[in-house]
């Protein structure tokens, strides 16, 4: 198999959970326990949201999922 071509793309929590048949929540709860690691959680200091980055390349070599944006072609 060859390595696809990473850009180093936020690939959105949205797009993560379709691929991966998990809610969007199950995500982002998984990536704020560190239990997934194909992501990063930052929370704002006096915010209670966090933001997420998952890069291209992670979320690939954790779950086998890769969307190449250049064609819209998944690997």
């Amino acid at each position: 198999m060859e390595t696809p071509k990473f850009t180093g793309r936020n690939v959105p929590i949205t797009e993560i959970a379709k691929a991966t048949g998990k809610s969007q929540q199950f995500i982002r709860i998984g990536i704020q326990k560190r239990i997934l690691q194909f992501g990063y959680a930052l929370k704002q200091e006096g915010s209670s949201e966090y933001n997420y980055f998952c890069p291209d390349k992670k979320v690939w070599e954790e779950t086998g999922y890769f969307k190449d944006m250049s064609n819209n072609d998944v690997v």
